[in-house]
């Protein structure tokens, strides 16, 4: 039977949101793509000022300074693969949908950890290191400090002292990072913490005002430079390089779909068999020039 192309894409698209729960954390913003691939989104300016008891007239006239968010989308592709028509007949389960399905994971995972780049601050201002005792690197070599509760509580000061709202408070960590975390809490920490497990949300709990999604293989990764610097999914793992956790407002981070493709070569008589391949335009951005609502924490190197 030939294959159901809008069927498989609908899968594809719905296995992005199960298997990476942060994209519904996010302000969507698919409504602003242009021709599949760039987002454009009218961004209102500063808010005008205002003053008590006005003593002097006229008062000044400004103009309000919009500045529009832009930004491109990546495109995604799976690497075509052949399934030899022999197998088509002769194997007992349907190595199709077995390999599409992988294909549609194997996007998933990329365009999810991709996101996380897309959402990573590169200011000072906005990285917390980690302060905890001594533990083997899981990214890089040597030793590392642990993440802390008392890091998490840091992070939680400095979005209040930036005027982030309470409710919205998203934070994602890899799974090393994640179990120094719950190791460090007390057990009505833990009790309290787990009250907001909702697998249907991919939410593993709350503490703080923080809403903590479920642990991953990889969050982000940073250098270990004066100021942190994010590196990109898929470069060469330097000794020194450190993992990363994110915190985010869900209105301080941009995240968009755009084209989305499924492709087949049925008999090929090239290849004896059927070729299969998809691909996804996505893309991301922290939503404030100044990265306002958004904070990594990176882990410090220590003997």
């Amino acid at each position: 039977m030939a294959i159901q192309k809008e069927i498989w894409l609908n899968d594809i698209v719905a296995n992005l949101f199960d298997s990476n729960p942060h994209l519904g954390f996010a302000v969507n913003a698919d409504e602003f793509v242009l021709q599949g691939k760039v987002v454009h989104i009218p961004n209102a300016g500063s808010k005008p000022s205002v003053k008590r008891n006005r003593s002097s007239l006229p008062a000044s006239v400004t103009q309000r300074g919009d500045a529009d968010i832009t930004f491109a989308l990546d495109e995604f592709t799976t690497d075509p693969i052949l399934i030899p028509n022999a197998d088509d007949y002769e194997l007992s389960y349907d190595k199709r949908a077995s390999v599409i399905g992988e294909q549609s994971e194997a996007l998933s995972e990329l365009v999810g950890t991709w996101m996380f780049r897309y959402w990573a601050p590169a200011t000072a201002e906005n990285i917390i290191r980690t302060t905890g005792d001594a533990v083997a690197a899981h990214v890089g070599t040597g030793n590392r400090k642990k993440l802390t509760v008392a890091d998490v509580k840091r992070a939680k000061l400095l979005l209040d002292r930036m005027g982030v709202p309470a409710d919205g408070r998203v934070i994602a960590l890899d799974a090393d990072l994640y179990d120094q975390f719950t190791d460090e809490l007390t057990a009505s920490q833990y009790r309290d913490f787990s009250q907001a497990y909702d697998a249907s949300r991919g939410v593993v709990g709350q503490l703080f005002g923080f809403t903590f999604l479920a642990p991953r293989t990889s969050v982000l990764i940073y250098t270990n430079d004066a100021t942190p610097a994010p590196v990109d999914p898929g470069s060469t793992i330097q000794d020194s390089y450190n993992a990363g956790g994110l915190i985010w407002h869900r209105n301080s981070v941009i995240r968009a779909m755009g084209d989305h493709e499924f492709f087949e070569n049925e008999k090929d008589p090239s290849y004896y068999g059927s070729i299969y391949s998809a691909l996804v335009r996505a893309g991301g951005r922290i939503r404030r020039n100044d990265a306002k609502g958004v904070i990594a924490l990176v882990q410090a190197a220590t003997t």
